[in-house]
């Protein structure tokens, strides 16, 4: 009886611990893929930002647009950004003041790795601790499968996601928001806090957020 007790109680917290974890998480709206600037303007309003207003955060909804503008669906299977062979590659990982989440782009929602502000670890310079959110790009090399060496898979992983971060670019040109994508990171700090397993690489990582 008493080893039954103690079955059914570590089955309550196990799940109690799931429903925790999964409360955790966000589920983002749908993306307003309407309105915004004609393409021209905001190519021509596209720069790089280096200075953030501190503590001013990005709404769900900015988030959602920010995110399917990036790397989202925008057909059967096909999404805003060309990769080559279709290879379909990344994974966004989402770094916010309240956690580190994982973008899971099929359900439009952010799953929770990490609690806590982690957002200084996504880069190595002073203001990337106060934009808004950064996104660090993860290439999954095992899906470069028309690709034999490191070297090959390596290059068409950073051309696929110039593709990716130039959406970035665009979209907050359009939406007022600032931006700069970076390569200067601790990519083994960054995997090491992912847990990522060795063929999925950081490629680089991108600040989003307003503009001083």
């Amino acid at each position: 009886m008493r080893n039954i007790l103690i079955s059914i109680l570590i089955v309550s917290l196990y799940s109690l611990s799931t429903i925790a974890q999964n409360s955790a998480n966000i589920q983002l709206p749908s993306p307003q893929k309407e309105g915004g600037l004609p393409v021209m303007k905001a190519l021509q309003n596209r720069k790089s930002s280096r200075t953030y207003v501190a503590g001013k955060d990005l709404t769900n909804q900015q988030i959602s647009n920010l995110l399917w503008a990036a790397y989202g669906f925008n057909r059967d299977n096909k999404r805003t950004a060309p990769s080559a062979t279709d290879s379909q590659e990344f994974t966004l990982y989402v770094f916010i003041k309240s956690g580190i989440y994982k973008w899971d782009d099929k359900k439009n929602s952010l799953l929770l790795l990490s609690s806590g502000d982690s957002r200084a670890l996504a880069g190595k310079q002073d203001f990337v601790k106060d934009a808004s959110l950064n996104i660090v790009y993860v290439a999954d090399y095992n899906k470069l499968t028309k690709y034999n060496t490191e070297i090959e898979k390596s290059n068409m992983a950073h051309i696929n996601c110039g593709y990716i971060s130039q959406n970035v670019y665009i979209y907050c040109a359009s939406a007022g928001l600032a931006t700069i994508v970076r390569g200067w990171i601790d990519k083994d700090a960054i995997a090491k806090k992912l847990q990522l397993p060795a063929h999925q690489k950081v490629i680089v990582a991108q600040s989003v957020g307003y503009d001083k």
